[in-house]
């Protein structure tokens, strides 16, 4: 099988499995590499076989069951005791940044692969030992960001000034990052008041945890109070209706709107919970020194501070302003057509209305697209842009037993056509019960130059929640999924290429503002013709999908886009809100119903609280403005990039130089401004947004 597979590779590739000397850094190919499309368009064993011998989750020996993760959690607690003991005695210079970075990768090679199983893995005992764990190793970070003892041997480097102009500039930065994690910790505060600021860390983790679980949970209604024709939208179990979500792609009016108030509906504890979580993390920002938790959290973004944020969104939501009033008035005249008798429009009725109008405008029915998107065509046409772009190819690997989590997930090896293997991504793309309906990028090991010279690859999942294929016919995706498959790749890219020498500042691990860019960019070519030409084939007819076809789904995302921006700066403002000055002036719910008239238009339905669905509000407090950010910069480095030829090699090693290499190892602008020759103003944000909603843009594109 080999020699078939040999056939599809690069000349570069070829010549590599010809013989190709491992070294530092660099990884001999493997025999058991594959074609990516065969891997997913197919239920069949992969290329080559299996080695035999079990092992456990992603290759590490402990992890063959639950009870491994003590094991693990314990080996990488007894290794940080030691590291911290030899960077408290080691002398000021480059080992001591080495050694920190060597602590942090110890903890998070468990922490982070703990992080995926504890919401992923299919087993409840594994996702229990894997949540202990994340709670146990947090816990120790956050006292290793109160240890004095280990901070003075970073400022012992930090004040040595021969010491830090000898460092290179990744390095220096590096240090300082470390420290700035102290300072936000308190390393600055007394014994008593360090310890307070560790509770408050255990505190603010617990109750994200609980915030999150109660954000997903479905609310329960008596059957009888829903007319009885309405009851099969919904799970029943006896008497009771159960409500898991807001049905916003329904037809029938009755239905979105009882969804809207049932699963919306105030649960106390859930209120209670977001009000303490908020709290608590006011008084940390307090207790370290900062006036807000907004202003804790954007140290070191693109944004830089709450002003900031502020200022863009009110210039992009005045910007919106015009354009989403008639965006509203176009859905109320849709509505009115088809429901007289009630027209006003609602909350429950702007993503519903918004999507008929796509569809009837731009005749853009899933169903006309998905026999065009295999998932195996679809990894192709990333495979393809990859290999144009940046020299990478991808290849389904073989994996051992007990390596993965599920039969269905695969394995891709990541490839340089020069530097040879980089790194792995498992592909976790399939729906299965009490799998989580979102679709997400996990790092499982970051990269790092070890100590003996050789480069840790990095590991990461992809997760997503694709339909299993029927019978005799590939999984088929829809436009929706293609670019949501695009977004996540955009991630994986940015965790191989951001080979940086320090793990702590690997790939995603940078500012918020800046980690989306990679991701976003990626949509912007999974909705150019160019590219979708390439791989978009009739899985029965090898019939290219037609140019039309694409320009209509492209000018169609554009119909309401306004109003869809303007509710995403009704939410960025309102979790900017929630992190300000405390104590809030008024309750959660009333600064909703204030925000939501304020800046999105719709009005507030009484008796509801969508704060508590608000999931985002743990992984992106006081940040959630990071996706309209990063559109702005991903958009103004499509624009002046990739939109005149998207396979353009030498903008690709430039993309790949100036903003995936550096991880978080440089400040996020000024990889922006090495990107685009200019550090965009907050006005050239909002222009790059609002212009994107021009309808001769796109066909600008696809006439070029």
């Amino acid at each position: 099988m080999l020699a078939g597979c040999r056939r599809a590779l690069p000349a570069a590739l070829s010549r590599a499995l010809q013989g190709w000397a491992a070294g530092p850094g660099r990884r001999a190919v493997s025999t058991s590499w594959c074609p990516v499309g065969a891997a997913f368009d197919a239920k069949q064993q992969l290329c080559g076989s299996s080695a035999g011998r079990e092992t456990g989750l992603f290759g590490v020996p402990e992890l063959s069951c639950p009870e491994g993760f003590q094991e693990a959690q314990d080996k990488a607690l007894q290794e940080s005791e030691q590291l911290v003991q030899k960077a408290c005695s080691a002398p000021p210079g480059p080992e001591t940044i080495m050694i920190f970075d060597q602590l942090s990768d110890s903890l998070c090679r468990v922490a982070d692969l703990a992080d995926f199983v504890k919401i992923a893995h299919p087993d409840f005992a594994f996702r229990e030992a894997a949540e202990e764990a994340c709670r146990n190793i947090g816990t120790m970070v956050e006292k290793l960001n109160t240890d004095v003892e280990l901070c003075q041997s970073l400022r012992r480097l930090l004040a040595d000034e021969v010491v830090m102009n000898s460092l290179d500039p990744e390095t220096r930065r590096v240090a300082e990052l470390f420290m700035f994690d102290f300072e936000i910790s308190g390393i600055h505060l007394d014994e008593e008041k360090r310890k307070k600021a560790v509770n408050l860390n255990v505190k603010i983790l617990d109750l994200c945890n609980e915030f999150l679980t109660g954000a997903h949970l479905p609310n329960k209604i008596d059957k009888h109070v829903l007319p009885e024709h309405i009851w099969c939208n919904f799970s029943v179990e006896g008497n009771y209706l159960q409500i898991a979500g807001l049905h916003a792609d329904c037809p029938d009016d009755l239905v979105r709107e009882a969804a809207y108030k049932i699963f919306l509906h105030p649960n106390t504890e859930q209120l209670c919970r977001l009000e303490e979580l908020l709290a608590s993390r006011n008084s940390l920002a307090q207790l370290v020194g900062y006036d807000t938790f907004a202003q804790r959290a954007l140290q070191g973004t693109m944004a830089k501070n709450p002003e900031t944020v502020s200022e863009f969104l009110e210039k992009l939501s005045d910007q919106l302003s015009k354009r989403t009033q008639k965006d509203f008035e176009i859905m109320t005249k849709m509505k009115m057509k088809l429901n007289p008798q009630n027209s006003k429009l609602m909350p429950w009725d702007h993503p519903y209305y918004s999507g008929l109008l796509r569809a009837e405008r731009y005749n853009i029915d899933p169903g006309l697209y998905c026999p065009f998107f295999s998932l195996g065509a679809c990894m192709e046409g990333l495979n393809s842009l990859f290999s144009q772009l940046l020299g990478i190819s991808l290849y389904a690997e073989q994996t051992q037993r007990g390596e993965v989590w599920s039969e269905d997930v695969r394995k891709l090896a990541v490839v340089h056509e020069t530097e040879g293997l980089l790194g792995y991504i498992y592909c976790d793309f399939f729906q299965r019960p009490d799998k989580p309906h979102q679709d997400c990028h996990f790092t499982v090991r970051g990269g790092r130059l070890k100590e003996n010279g050789e480069y840790q690859l990095p590991v990461v999942v992809l997760m997503l929640s694709l339909p299993h294929s029927a019978r005799g016919t590939p999984t088929l995706l829809s436009p929706g999924m293609m670019e949501n498959l695009f977004h996540e790749m955009g991630h994986a890219m940015h965790s191989m290429l951001g080979r940086t020498r320090y793990q702590h500042v690997t790939g995603t691990r940078c500012a918020t503002d800046f980690a989306e860019v990679p991701s976003i960019l990626m949509e912007y070519f999974a909705n150019d013709y160019r590219v979708v030409n390439q791989f978009a084939r009739h899985y029965k007819t090898g019939q290219p999908l037609p140019k039309n076809m694409v320009s209509r789904l492209c000018e169609s995302k554009k119909v309401c886009a306004a109003a869809d921006m303007q509710l995403q700066v009704f939410y960025a403002a309102l979790d900017q809100i929630y992190h300000g000055k405390h104590p809030l002036k008024k309750s959660t719910t009333e600064i909703l119903k204030e925000t939501q008239e304020k800046l999105y238009g719709l009005p507030y339905v009484p008796n509801t609280a969508w704060q508590l669905r608000f999931s985002h509000l743990v992984g992106y407090g006081a940040k959630y403005y990071s996706y309209l950010m990063s559109r702005a910069v991903a958009s103004m480095v499509w624009k002046q990039c990739f939109a005149q030829d998207p396979f353009d090699r030498a903008m690709g090693e430039r993309y790949r130089r100036e903003m995936l290499a550096h991880g978080g190892g440089k400040e996020p602008l000024l990889m922006v401004q090495g990107m685009l020759q200019k550090s965009p103003s907050v006005e050239d944000l909002v222009d790059a947004l609002v212009s994107d909603l021009d309808q001769d843009f796109e066909t600008f594109i696809m006439d070029s």
